[in-house]
């Protein structure tokens, strides 16, 4: 599942294309084809994210909102030269303006909801590294009551949203913390320690359109040693390393199952 960089760098793409446009909506799949005549020939005001979700803004405070889920595609395509390739039957949302046009298929969602309906997947969320503005005094309030692991709380969503398997694993390597602390064993130095990274971090996953963690002292051209070789992308530390040397103490990466997703760590840098 795309992680909450990704989202963000979708809006930004949308924004870049379509934004204050008039497009053509259609649903060639014929899923969305009643939301999308509603919208036809409407102007895309805006495009938005908050962690997983994805909102396309129109007049009359109505929103496309998408959730890629695990199968989920986006596809950006140029016309200014050639027109667009006809839309496949799995294509669920075509947006299309006379120089572009971009193919959603497989999403989890994708429904047309008004303002008030979008306010409350808001609400329901936990605040966005990403969001200029979100507080993350609102995911601490949670983290720092609870019993339950602080890897299972990162990627809970409605205590902090964006944050992945990748970013949750890094993190925690980043900071030194076992991810089988207790959240209320996090102290506020570590939260907000934490909190500032993610920033930083997923920010330049958006600028970069991948996820790179290590840092300047770590890459493989400081250290000597070959690149990652993964279909993810990305310099990491432990993310699907299972079993690899750690690139700072030199000990096995380990893995396991929590919250019905492969965790990654290090037991020597991130010990109990």
């Amino acid at each position: 599942m795309p992680e909450g960089h990704t989202i963000h760098r979708l809006a930004a793409d949308h924004r870049e294309r379509f934004g204050g446009r008039p497009v053509r909506v259609s649903s060639p799949q014929g899923k969305f084809a009643d939301s999308a005549a509603l919208l036809d020939g409407a102007t895309l005001e805006t495009a938005e994210a908050h962690g997983k979700h994805l909102f396309l803004g129109f007049p009359r405070d109505e929103w496309i909102h998408i959730h890629l889920g695990l199968f989920g595609k986006v596809n950006f395509g140029d016309t200014a030269d050639a027109p667009a390739p006809p839309p496949t039957d799995t294509v669920r949302l075509r947006l299309a303006a006379p120089d572009a046009y971009v193919d959603l298929r497989g999403p989890t969602t994708c429904a047309l909801v008004t303002d008030a309906e979008k306010r409350a997947i808001h609400d329901r969320l936990g605040p966005d590294p990403l969001r200029t503005g979100d507080d993350p005094d609102k995911a601490w309030r949670r983290i720092s009551k609870s019993r339950t692991t602080v890897a299972a709380l990162l990627m809970d969503q409605k205590v902090i949203a964006g944050v992945g398997n990748v970013y949750r694993a890094e993190v925690l390597f980043r900071h030194g913390i076992d991810p089988y602390r207790a959240g209320r064993d996090l102290t506020r130095r570590e939260w907000d320690a934490m909190w500032t990274d993610l920033i930083g971090l997923m920010r330049e996953g958006v600028r970069l359109n991948r996820i790179d963690t290590v840092r300047p002292e770590h890459t493989p051209e400081a250290m000597g040693r070959p690149p990652r070789v993964d279909d993810h992308g990305g310099e990491v530390y432990v993310y699907r390393r299972a079993h690899q040397p750690c690139h700072i103490c030199g000990g096995a990466i380990r893995t396991a199952d929590l919250a019905a997703r492969n965790l990654f760590w290090c037991p020597g840098c991130q010990a109990r």
